[in-house]
This record gives structure tokens, sequence and C-alpha cells, in this order.
């Protein structure tokens, strides 16, 4: 419980610091996690990619839903956050990188991963530049197998244009129950 306060704290710190790369002021609810993990066929994957795990809100459910079998790839370009999930998740499931969610491609081919089976994504892509944002999405694309789920959370309908330009028609949901509430997306790649 103390654990988990430091790391409330640290996320509210790190998102008056680094409003580029943190877009909430509080880590995601249970609610918004159930939400989002419930879109994925934890007992067929065999890859899940996270973009911006931030403290490990998502991680945890997914860590815990995964089959023995599935490698579970966070992507945390926040060296903060980084840290913390370096000293939260020992899991041989797990591999972390301190890098940018727009080298996606080159993660999953560095660690002999042809496609992932589901990317989930908490980037705050209301604050990320154009064209980074652009290179997450098709990156992104690209590494889904066919019938992959994407699936993002944002605070407002800014991001459903550029999403659905790349996956057609998207599926939209609202979970009042997160600080602030928030909308998901999510599309299967056809």
């Amino acid at each position: 419980m103390a654990v988990e306060k430091k790391h409330r704290s640290t996320f509210l710190n790190t998102f008056f610091s680094e409003r580029k790369q943190v877009g909430a002021v509080a880590p995601s609810s249970r609610y918004l996690v159930k939400t989002m993990c419930n879109k994925i066929d934890f007992d067929n994957a065999k890859c899940i990619v996270e973009l911006g795990p931030g403290t490990g809100a998502f991680t945890s459910e997914i860590i815990a839903r995964a089959n023995d079998s599935c490698k579970i790839i966070l992507v945390e370009l926040n060296e903060t956050f980084y840290d913390i999930l370096q000293n939260k998740f020992d899991d041989k499931r797990v591999i972390i990188v301190n890098r940018s969610a727009d080298e996606i491609e080159d993660i999953l081919n560095e660690n002999g991963i042809e496609k992932a089976d589901a990317v989930l994504s908490s980037l705050p892509l209301t604050v990320i530049p154009e064209i980074i944002k652009k290179r997450i999405i098709i990156g992104s694309f690209n590494v889904l197998k066919l019938g992959g789920v994407f699936i993002q959370y944002q605070y407002s309908l800014n991001a459903k244009k550029l999403l659905e330009m790349k996956y057609g028609k998207l599926k939209i949901g609202f979970v009042p129950m997160n600080v602030p509430p928030a909308f998901v997306y999510s599309a299967i790649k056809e």
C-alpha cells in the first residue's frame, strides 16, 4: 500500500514535470484497466505490447492474465517510470525497454518477435508531436498480426480521425470511473 501511494505521488510529480510524456494526473483506475484488458485474447496471445505503461497499472493486469508463454513488451520513454517498472516487475515473460514508442517495429525485431497479438496504449496522443504520433500509429498497425487488437484510451475524441485513417472503423467505449473519465478506442487489424 505504501509503495502504491509512493507511485501515485511519483506519477503526479512526473505529470507536472514531463508534460510531453505524461498525459494523466493519476494512474488508471481498475475500471479502465479491466475495460481495456477485456479486449485482449489472453488465452491465445503470444505477444502483448504495452506503450507508455507508466507505473504499471495495466501491466499488473496483463501479467496476471497472460498465458505462461506470452511475451509482454513494455515500451516506456520516461526514465522515472522505466526505473519503477524495472524494480516492480520480475517476470521472465516481461521485456522492459526505455525507448520511444515510435520505435515499436525495431523493438520487436530486436527481440525476435514477428507480430503482436495486441498493442495496448496509454500514450497521451494529444501532446505528442504530429510526426511522432503518426509513426506510433503506423508502427503499431504494422506489428499487429491479422486479427490483432489495438487498444488506446484518451480523455477526448481528438485521436479518432487519426486512428480511423489507419484502422478504419473503431469501437469507442467510455469509462466514467477514472480520473479523468476516459474514452477507449479499439480496433481489430483486418
